[in-house]
Order: C-alpha cells, then sequence, then structure tokens
C-alpha cells in the first residue's frame, strides 16, 4: 500500500503566468496544438467518488493496487456513459510520472479507468521541459492534488546507466541522453544488481525533488492543494510502496 504523504512547504512561484500562457496555447500530441477550448483545459466537475485531495487520491491508488495485485480488477469508468461524459471534458484526480517500461502501465497497476489518470511515461522517469510542462498542465490547469513518480522493480534505463558508468563506454543515440540524467544518483555504495536496485529508489527520489522544487508546483504544495510523492512497483509481488 502507499503510505500517507509528506507535504513539506516549499518555496514560493516564479513562473505561473508565463507557463500558463505556453502550455495552453502551445502543448502538441501527434502533430496537433492543444487549444484553450472549455472541453479541454477547464476542469469539470468531478464525479461524486473521485478523489478531490491528495490523501484521497493516495487511498483510491492503494485500493486499486489491491485489487490488481489480488486479481479483482475492476475494470472502474469503462461504460458507455462514463465514456459519453468524457467528451464534455475531464477531471482526473493523480497525474503518475511512471516509467515506458510494459509491465508497468499505471491504469492497470492502480486499476483505474478512463479520465482518471493522466500519466506520463519516460524511460527510467527522466525529465525534460515536456514532461515538466506535461506534469504542470494537470497541476495547473486541470487542478490535480496528486503527482506520483512511479518507478519499479528490474528497470532497464537504471540498469543502462549503472552499466554504462561503470564500463565507461557511450550508449547509442538519445539512450546516453537517458543516462546522463540518472548518472548523478548512482548508488556507488552498493554492487552489482544491488546497485542497481539502489539506484532506482534513488532516482524516484530525485526526480520527486526536482518536481517538487518546481516553483508553480511548490506554491501548489505550500498552499496544501498538492503533494508529489514517490513509490516504486515490485514486479515480483505487484505491488506499488511508497518511497517518499
Amino acid at each position: 500500500m502507499i503510505p500517507d504523504v509528506d507535504d513539506t512547504p516549499l518555496p514560493t512561484p516564479a513562473r505561473r503566468t508565463l507557463l500558463r500562457g505556453g502550455l495552453v496555447g502551445a502543448v502538441a500530441l501527434g502533430g496537433a496544438a492543444l487549444t484553450a477550448s472549455a472541453a479541454s483545459a477547464t476542469p469539470t466537475a468531478p464525479a461524486a467518488s473521485r478523489p478531490t485531495t491528495a490523501a484521497a487520491a493516495l487511498r483510491e491508488l492503494a485500493a486499486g493496487n489491491r485489487r490488481w495485485r489480488t486479481f479483482r480488477e475492476r475494470h472502474p469508468d469503462e461504460s458507455p456513459t462514463v465514456r459519453q461524459s468524457l467528451t464534455q471534458g475531464q477531471h482526473p484526480y493523480a497525474v503518475v510520472l511512471g516509467c515506458i517500461d510494459s509491465r508497468v502501465p499505471p491504469e492497470l497497476v492502480f486499476d483505474q479507468g478512463l479520465g482518471d489518470l493522466m500519466t506520463v511515461r519516460t524511460a527510467g522517469e527522466v525529465l525534460d521541459e515536456a514532461v515538466l510542462g506535461s506534469v504542470a498542465y494537470g497541476v495547473l490547469e486541470l487542478g490535480i492534488p496528486l503527482v506520483l513518480v512511479l518507478g519499479h522493480q528490474s528497470c532497464g534505463a537504471v540498469r543502462a546507466a549503472v552499466e554504462a558508468d561503470l564500463s565507461g563506454e557511450r550508449l547509442p543515440a538519445h539512450i546516453q541522453y537517458l543516462a546522463d540524467q540518472i548518472r548523478p544518483v548512482i548508488d556507488r555504495g552498493e554492487e552489482g544488481d544491488a546497485r542497481i536496485d539502489a539506484t532506482i529508489d534513488a532516482n524516484v527520489l530525485a526526480v520527486r525533488s526536482r518536481l517538487a522544487a518546481e516553483p508553480d508546483l511548490a506554491a501548489k504544495i505550500t498552499a496544501g492543494k498538492l503533494v508529489v510523492a514517490g513509490a516504486r512497483y515490485e514486479l515480483t509481488t505487484q505491488t506499488v510502496h511508497r518511497l517518499a
């Protein structure tokens, strides 16, 4: 399960106005710009049972993961009624920043459905401007109260970064960029697979800290409207547990 949260106050924002203007007018998906229409940029009223606080969101994720790992999935929010309602807008209750690993799709491991989660996935949860903008869009434009950084056991991106660090060899093309972002948090106090495992946790914590320190997100945290948390998914048990 995912424990309670730690929302230590952080510094005030400095770029909210600029970020709002840029995101609403310029975020692209498949070549089509997302515009500030009422249906896409303005939050709709949440469903009665949908979490509206970070604590409630964490409880819902924990309950969904419990269903997943005990093979009692409900596959919620897939009905014709829900699909129709989502044509008018969206009100996801959590942003999940996870890895691209095909074994860890957030909607499945948390047993959630359409409109419940806003998911952002990069190898090793690596951050760049597009990822930061995507997370900020969910928080600032849709009012999402929880951002969860989700790492996982046996992360290939972390393994590649650790092995490249040991060998000194450069990785192909843009994969080197991923390794460069992960390298600063490599746990060199461990050896072998233990180093990889420890670095997976360290990477989640580092990404969580970077997000929480972003001025626009930090302002939400200070106001008690946002929690940024870190967690890890175990492939062997299908359990998600909190790291921070």
